[in-house]
């Protein structure tokens, strides 16, 4: 199973993913209503320290297609994922500037979130109850999913146990390594050491 932390906006969050090595690391980008959200010159300074072994994922709301595709070509992202009201005409329009992976984030309220989530032609799907509300959907969902997809929203070291029996390839968490707004260097080393070893 894989791990993405998500949300990385400090140098200390960056050494603390070098030590950590999950799969995947997020940044939010172009998102002023995230707390998590950072500019295009922190990236820069951040993706500079950050370990080959840790691929960087840049996570996007409703942005411009060649916004994106900058980032991509500029390799200050390795894959973009859509959290907004992306649709396939903007992820075609998308994969026209770039070939780099497209992951799309979908809230999940009921079933029918779920069977739009699988009709997506992105190349992963990620099922989350928000947009980074640290809150979780019923869970009892997901075995209805038939793609392979990450299960984001409202995963901590407490119910971790229950998100690896979900079906899910991969756990994106956020809230859930941080104390008190910040990303936790033992949380993360608990949740990524669990995780991998499961």
């Amino acid at each position: 199973m894989q791990v993405k932390i998500c949300g990385l906006s400090r140098s200390e969050d960056i050494h603390t993913v070098n030590e950590a090595k999950p799969d995947y690391c997020g940044f939010i980008l172009h998102f002023p209503k995230s707390r998590r959200n950072i500019s295009i010159d922190t990236l820069h300074a951040l993706r500079a320290g950050l370990s080959d072994a840790v691929i960087p994922v840049g996570v996007f709301v409703d942005q411009p297609p060649q916004t994106i595709a900058n980032l991509l070509a500029q390799n200050l992202i390795s894959i973009a994922q859509l959290h907004g009201h992306e649709d396939e005409t903007y992820l075609s329009a998308l994969r026209r500037l770039t070939d780099k992976p497209i992951w799309q984030a979908f809230q999940v309220h009921g079933t029918q979130d779920i069977i739009r989530a699988e009709q997506s032609t992105a190349d992963f799907i990620l099922l989350d109850a928000g947009q980074g509300q640290g809150k979780a959907f019923p869970w009892d969902l997901l075995n209805e999913v038939r793609r392979p997809f990450a299960l984001a929203g409202g995963v901590t070291l407490e119910n971790l146990p229950q998100a690896m029996q979900t079906g899910a390839q991969m756990l994106d968490i956020s809230s859930g390594a941080e104390t008190n707004g910040k990303k936790d260097f033992d949380k993360i080393m608990s949740i990524v050491t669990t995780i991998q070893g499961g």
